[in-house]
């Protein structure tokens, strides 16, 4: 089993003093990243800062103003509840082994595959990039808000142009700044985050201290626009300091115009834009690859982050309902700067958040696209990203991020971005959360996180939550992110991805097949649910493509097992040569389209091998019912590789690098006349045993002339119609009356049947034949045969052909069926009735659609052709020194039919009940 980076190679454990971590972060060519920052610097620094950003600031007011404090404590509850839920499944993935560079991406794309993991991926790298901008484009208009030159107001100095062209060049100085600390390395980003978090904490300090110190004031307000243009009274809102009247007035929810928008507000728009300045819990694990130890910083410094951010919260709406009136709050979103001791503090702690936030996002854009880049699955689009510098800094990703974020910057689009960033972000928080439950839900013995305080409960409660949110905040942006997923999903499933991650959907299918295979009870079988279940024993593949695709159509839904035995004694060899072999021929199964199980086994002879498989292939009530084997003749094998499209290599070099051709996999086929690996003798033997073990056996012979549209997974549309031919009598022991109706020959109709029940085959038509003894009148046997059809429900043309004339009529009923080959009649005798028999068959195949007594008797045209023949098997002597006069008798029965298939039916498989 192959896997992505061993545990044991993920630590120096001999010959070295201590322990040593491999290069799990952004790596390159440039060298592998110092891991150097500290859990606090890391994780909980740009945890806290994003998740405050400019809402702690600007925002307070506007929640608290129109929802009450009742409301607004609710919603920040029902807030921090999801991101909590996430949190709790970022804490156990992260705890369950080694992350590497890319923090949601890398844990994402390892538990669910690339084809998830790689287009959520893409979609969060975006919404760091677009956050990016959001953050710049706020923190422009925080800035033009006190010093443009157009801005309104009693104070500020105004001073800045305004316009969309300042606006973009403020913006691109910005980024610039943004930008540049980025480039010079996580270092830099760390000691620059800590300084904005020192300036944020001193502001928010200022303002709590300001809601104690400051007296009642009255604060004027701006004046609004009035419904015709003109400018409404000025309003005054009021700072009563700590009041109980002020607070009971505040409890309640009062829900009016935003006088920003003049949208009416609600309690989804104002949940929205609470939770809009929430989300930024991934802001430390996407640090993961130059943290020290993400294993255990992601955990602790996420969980920390979240609580200090929620006490803050909870401590800002009690002041503010306690010291301001409604008047204040929903009127002077920035009121902050009005009550503070040192109102440039305030304005200091806006502006640091909302760049620190646009570092966070920038930086964690780079390190997502690098590792995308590094992982190779958007091909050379992302091929810059991989630049790395000597003390692995992704400074190629961080420019990548840059130039993208500029592009983002001249739309200028601020609400309608902010929108779509929160739904990506919340996209990926749902696949975080989804991928612990899968993890969960798989119980795979080596997921075993250290974090303990989750369960499936609350994983899916998160991914529940996370979706929920999506269509409450812009339901337009949550249908066109999920369509962009699907969409990135199929062109990384197109383009295929790396196997090496393991994928949690194959871990959650063993769970659930597992399950409900031991729920799957051979006792209570029946026989109105029998489906077949086939064994086809292949020597080279080279040679019976055809009969691989026949038998898959004949399997209707049932179990389908490829075996084959390798010839070897593992006693005498160094290793196992069976288990390189599964590979080829799991690429056998892809390229031909089937839908197979492979099986193979090492014995020292193909029969023994046989028995090996018969009695051990399937699990529990999935076990082979039916032997399939190609006819044992002296044709010369074919080699359909060269001729099937689905085999022929590609002639533009579009196969994988370093696979290599499939035909080279499989040795060619047999010569003529160079010696087989089984015998005669063995190959009736192996029919004989099929039987003793109780299962059906079916031998194929001429499938290679099979019509290709048959054999296609198409509804088989042909303007040329075919026969499908059944004799269900042993015609190597004619004796009339109703002995056609055995469970041999019902074994032969429900196979029939069956095949023209797949799409291929449904313009075919079936034909029984009844053969009728000397003495037998027409007409009586064939009612009895199309009531039984009629209820079996099997719509067939039934044929009445007379045969045995030469048979002995006094033959006893009850003679040994195997003594048919020297029992009572000589070698010629034997040979000549099976001349005879093979004669009918190669009559009735020719007359087609003109039949005596057929509706087109005698019109001239050519009837159909016969594409199939199932022949009744007989079962082989007793005596094994009569088997090659058997298996002689066999080559006469079906020489130059067509494609035939020789069955024998052991277990009754229809029924005639509801």
């Amino acid at each position: 089993m192959a896997s992505e980076n061993s545990p044991l190679l993920a630590y120096r454990l001999l010959g070295e003093e201590g322990v040593s971590f491999p290069a799990n972060g952004a790596g390159g060519p440039g060298g592998a990243p110092a891991r150097k920052l500290s859990t606090f610097l890391g994780v909980v620094v740009p945890t806290v800062l994003s998740m405050f950003s400019i809402v702690v600031f600007l925002r307070i007011g506007f929640v608290v103003g129109h929802a009450g404090l009742l409301q607004a404590l609710a919603m920040l509850l029902v807030a921090y509840v999801i991101l909590a839920l996430t949190v709790l499944s970022v804490c156990a993935i992260a705890t369950n082994g080694a992350v590497r560079g890319g923090g949601a991406y890398f844990m994402i794309s390892r538990t669910l595959g690339p084809e998830v993991g790689g287009s959520i991926g893409l979609m969060f790298y975006l919404a760091n990039v677009c956050g990016c901008a959001v953050s710049l484009l706020g923190l422009v208009e925080a800035i033009l808000d006190v010093f443009g030159a157009d801005a309104s107001g009693s104070s500020g100095l105004r001073v800045l142009p305004q316009g969309y062209g300042w606006s973009l060049l403020y913006g691109s100085l910005l980024l610039g700044l943004v930008g540049g600390v980025c480039t010079l390395g996580a270092g830099l980003y760390a000691r620059a985050s800590f300084l904005t978090f020192l300036l944020v904490s001193g502001s928010l300090a200022s303002v709590l201290v300001s809601f104690v110190a400051v007296g009642p004031r009255d604060i004027p307000l701006a004046p609004r626009p009035g419904p015709n243009g003109s400018s409404l009274p000025p309003q005054v809102g009021h700072f009563t300091g700590f009041n109980s009247s002020t607070l009971k007035a505040n409890l309640d929810a009062g829900y009016a115009k935003d006088y920003t928008t003049g949208a009416m507000m609600t309690f989804a728009s104002v949940f929205a834009v609470l939770f809009n300045g929430c989300t930024g819990i991934m802001a430390g694990a996407n640090m993961s690859g130059e943290l020290k130890d993400p294993s255990r910083a992601i955990p602790l410094g996420t969980i920390v982050a979240v609580a200090y951010t929620f006490f803050i919260y909870i401590l800002l709406f009690f002041l503010s309902s306690f010291t301001c009136d409604r008047v204040l709050l929903q009127e002077d979103y920035g009121f902050f700067r009005a009550i503070s001791l040192w109102p440039p503090l305030v304005l200091v702690g806006i502006y640091a958040t909302s760049l620190s936030a646009s570092m966070s996002s920038l930086i964690g854009a780079s390190r997502i696209l690098h590792a995308l880049a590094q992982d190779d699955l958007f091909g050379v689009v992302l091929a810059p990203a991989k630049v790395v510098s000597r003390g692995g800094n992704p400074w190629g990703a961080v420019l990548y991020s840059w130039g993208l974020v500029q592009l983002v910057l001249l739309a200028g689009k601020l609400n309608t971005l902010a929108a779509v960033v929160t739904v990506f972000y919340l996209v990926a928080y749902a696949a975080v959360d989804l991928s612990c439950l899968s993890l969960e839900w798989a119980s795979a013995p080596n997921f075993r996180p250290t974090f303990n305080l989750f369960s499936w409960h609350t994983c899916l409660l998160g991914v529940a939550s996370c979706l929920l949110m999506m269509f409450l905040i812009s339901p337009g942006a949550a249908g066109g992110s999920l369509l962009l997923m699907g969409l990135l999903s199929a062109l990384l499933t197109a383009r295929g991805g790396p196997s090496s991650w393991g994928y949690v959907s194959q871990a959650l299918l063993f769970h659930q097949v597992r399950k409900y295979l031991l729920r799957l009870d051979v006792r209570k079988d029946h026989v109105k649910f029998w489906r077949p279940q086939l064994l086809l024993l292949v020597g080279n593949p080279r040679g019976t493509l055809p009969l691989l695709r026949l038998a898959n159509q004949l399997k209707k839904g049932g179990l389908y097992v490829l075996g084959h035995v390798t010839l070897g004694d593992l006693d005498s060899l160094p290793s196992d040569p069976v288990q390189p072999q599964y590979g080829a021929w799991l690429s056998l199964v892809d390229r031909a389209q089937v839908k197979a199980f492979v099986d193979l086994t090492l014995s020292p002879s193909v029969r023994q091998g046989a028995q090996h498989l018969l009695r051990i292939s399937g699990l529990g009530g999935m076990k082979p019912n039916t032997l399939v084997l190609g006819f044992y003749d002296d044709a010369a094998p074919q080699d359909h590789f060269l001729t099937d499209p689905a085999f022929s290599e590609p002639a533009d070099g579009t196969q994988e690098a370093g696979a290599p051709a499939l035909s080279t996999l499989f040795p060619p086929p047999r010569a003529p006349g160079s010696p087989r690996a089984l015998s005669p003798q063995d190959y009736v033997a192996t029919v004989a045993d099929a039987l003793k073990m109780n299962k059906n056996v079916v031998l194929a012979r001429a499938c290679g002339a099979l019509p290709p549209e048959r054999l296609s997974r198409g509804s088989g549309g042909t303007s040329q119609l075919h026969h499908v031919d059944v004799w269900p009598l042993n015609l190597l022991r004619p004796r009339g009356g109703p002995g056609y109706v055995d469970v041999c020959g019902l074994f032969l109709l429900q196979m029939a049947t069956i095949l023209g029940m797949v799409p291929a085959w449904h313009s075919a038509r079936l034909r029984i034949f009844l053969c009728l003894g000397p003495r037998e009148a027409p007409g009586a046997a064939e009612g009895r045969l199309r009531a039984l059809l009629s209820q079996l429900r099997i719509r067939a043309e039934v044929r009445e052909v007379v045969w045995g004339e030469g048979a002995a009529s006094e033959e006893p009923e009850e003679e040994e069926e195997g003594d048919f080959v020297n029992g009572r009649r000589g070698d010629a005798e034997a040979e000549a009735l099976a001349c005879s028999a093979n004669a009918l068959v190669r009559a009735q195949q020719g007359r087609g659609r003109g039949g005596p007594g057929g509706p087109e008797e005698g019109d001239g045209e050519v009837g159909p052709t016969t594409a199939l023949t199932f022949l009744y098997l007989p079962r082989p002597p007793a005596d094994s020194a009569r088997y090659l006069r058997y298996l002689a008798l066999l080559e006469i029965l079906s020489r130059d039919l067509g494609p035939t298939l020789l069955i024998h039916g052991v277990t009754p498989v229809t029924c005639t009940d509801l």
